[in-house]
């Protein structure tokens, strides 16, 4: 499969792409800074550009079998630009499978299932800006027609692989505290090769 990476530089991009390279795929990364590559990235097909340019996104989305996004808010409305472009490139070469990773805060919350969890008591944090731009994006793919998947994980420590994990469609898992990078980017992987969670968010957690 060859498979286009946006957000590849970040810690779950890292660790998917990881994933994607031991698995013989090849990887057509977006990258903005190529200082950030490391020798794991060697392997795979480097675009110099941003995610908010639909031509730098057209490139790299060319030829390729599906997309995945790994970007983060990057502290601005980085996802609100970059989705639609995304889905508007992913149209245009005639991709249908899209994941992206977002957030467990634009899950359903279990107190009020009309509510997202952001919305609700379940989420500690105060600032909601963030996760407005995942739940953006997640109304963009929405109404997209492709075939996408959101992971979303709720928070993201430092931690190794250890492939023992919950998941749950809609909901992040009952009690679920926290979930490493090297996992989500490994569940990502999963549901890219499983062709998994089709137009559906998949909250995940230990």
């Amino acid at each position: 499969m060859k498979i286009a990476l946006i957000g590849g530089t970040g810690r779950v991009g890292k660790a998917f792409l990881r994933q994607a390279i031991n698995g013989g795929h090849q990887v057509r990364m977006l990258v903005r800074d190529p200082a950030k590559i490391e020798d794991i990235h060697k392997n795979a097909e480097i675009i110099n550009g941003n995610a908010r340019d639909l031509q730098c996104i057209e490139n790299t989305v060319s030829g390729c079998n599906a997309v995945v996004s790994c970007l983060g808010t990057d502290g601005d409305n980085t996802l609100t630009v970059s989705v639609p472009l995304i889905v508007q490139a992913m149209k245009s070469a005639n991709i249908n499978r899209v994941i992206t990773i977002g957030t467990a805060g634009i899950l359903q919350a279990r107190s009020n299932p009309e509510l997202y969890r952001f919305q609700s008591d379940e989420s500690k944090r105060t600032m909601t800006r963030a996760a407005n731009e995942h739940l953006n994006a997640f109304l963009t793919l929405k109404k997209s027609n492709l075939q996408w998947t959101i992971v979303c994980p709720t928070y993201l420590p430092d931690g190794e692989l250890t492939k023992k994990f919950r998941f749950e469609e809609d909901y992040l898992p009952q009690d679920g505290k926290q979930i490493s990078a090297e996992d989500t980017g490994y569940f990502t992987y999963q549901v890219l090769t499983e062709r998994s969670f089709i137009c559906k968010r998949a909250g995940l957690a230990y």
